[in-house]
């Protein structure tokens, strides 16, 4: 597909994150309230201000979930609709007055996240993190290759990109020490993923096919993390408070109908996987990625370049996997990917992983290292889908790491 023509001129440029071909949904405020609204260049449109075509009710709450549940039909007639008007010049009169520039407004949470699974589901992120701490051998667990490993997370930590994140506190244990602490993590991490929205609920097991229909869109997606907690504390049961702190992710819904042109195979099978994981077709998206650090006061350096393509198993097989024991699914349930990281040292998606557990620290443009995240640094994800003189992006996720709070007095023992 090539780039479809807007009357919105900044929608034309090949380096825009939102040309007509993306359309991604979100949730502003111009100083006047929150509102859904659709990027288009270099603008939101009001969504509220238009003739849409819809219930007027769906489109004047300050989230996307109603219009989740209004279900697949009503997602098409909307895209359609804003195809229409922002494409067709016939439309500009009407619409351009509900165009507000994004560098005027405030980007907020663009749905109700209902329940949060996050996923350790792309092999090289896996393999790396396991031969650090196994050796190249015995790297992945023996399930590894036939399930998605995931684990319940907090739906109440997930924030928005551009929310500041504190270091936490937790119980942590050094390798020369007999017993844990409680301290301020020395090992604060970030981890870059794509979080899958599930629009359309469930109940009992679905396929992988309907697992992918049930997706309403993507975001980027970190998922700090605390590695000298999660170090403690992950055995039997597995990541807690390490992985409590936040999770940011960006404010720009990109739909699964904006990335069809870009999707791709997962990769061949190592260990057959069971029938109900079989996939029916592609379900994994060409989106490069990229992270990038900035040290407080100081320009950000690139220190991650991948792509969601490395995935072992897709979003779809993720959420079918997800309902195999019965368990319903909410519209609003957030689905994080796990650790997305290349095969070269440059495309690992963690700072575990790129400072091999802090044995080979990352240098930075700025000539400072960094092992773990430090106070002030800020995180940045980026993605796109490169098409035809256009890309399909999702905007920036970004989160400003914070010192940590002080101790309350109760907790100093």
């Amino acid at each position: 597909m090539t780039l479809m023509k807007s009357w919105v001129d900044s929608a034309n440029s090949p380096d825009t994150d939102f040309p007509l071909n993306n359309l991604p949904y979100g949730v502003f405020d111009d100083g006047q309230g929150a509102r859904m609204g659709v990027a288009i260049g270099d603008f939101v449109l009001d969504l509220g201000k238009v003739d849409h075509g819809l219930d007027a009710g769906l489109l004047a709450q300050p989230s996307w979930n109603a219009v989740m549940e209004a279900g697949a039909g009503v997602w098409a007639a909307l895209r359609d609709r804003l195809t229409q008007l922002l494409g067709d010049e016939t439309h500009r009169d009407a619409v351009a007055p509900h165009l507000i520039p994004l560098d005027r407004v405030r980007l907020l949470m663009p749905f109700r996240v209902t329940e949060y699974t996050d996923f350790y589901a792309a092999k090289n992120h896996a393999f790396n993190v396991g031969t650090m701490f196994r050796g190249p051998e015995n790297a992945l667990t023996p399930n590894w290759l036939s399930v998605p490993i995931g684990y319940n997370g907090r739906a109440s930590s997930i924030v928005v990109s551009g929310t500041p994140v504190q270091r936490p506190w937790g119980q942590v244990k050094r390798a020369d020490e007999d017993l844990p602490r409680f301290d301020r993590s020395a090992r604060f991490d970030l981890e870059l993923e794509m979080g899958a929205i599930v629009g359309k609920p469930s109940q009992g097991m679905v396929s992988v096919a309907e697992a992918d229909e049930m997706i309403f869109g993507y975001v980027l997606l970190n998922d700090w993390s605390a590695r000298d907690i999660q170090a403690w504390e992950y055995q039997p049961l597995g990541p807690f408070q390490s992985k409590a702190t936040a999770t940011t992710i960006s404010p720009w819904i990109v739909t699964r109908a904006a990335l069809e042109p870009f999707r791709k195979s997962t990769p061949q099978r190592e260990r057959p996987l069971l029938p109900y994981l079989h996939e029916p077709g592609p379900m994994l998206y060409d989106i490069a990625l990229e992270v990038t650090l900035a040290p407080e006061g100081k320009d950000e350096t690139v220190i991650s370049r991948t792509n969601y393509d490395q995935m072992y198993y897709s979003a779809a097989q993720q959420l079918c996997h997800h309902t195999s024991s019965g368990c319903p699914m909410r519209v609003g349930d957030l689905l994080g990917s796990g650790t997305i990281s290349g095969t070269d040292e440059g495309s690992r998606g963690s700072l575990l992983e790129l400072s091999w557990g802090g044995k080979t620290p990352v240098t930075l443009d700025s000539g400072e290292q960094r092992s773990f995240l430090e106070d002030g640094d800020t995180l940045t994800l980026r993605g796109h889908a490169q098409g035809d003189g256009y890309r399909v992006g999702f905007g920036a996720c970004s989160g400003k790491l914070l010192p940590a709070a002080d101790l309350p007095g109760w907790a100093q023992g």
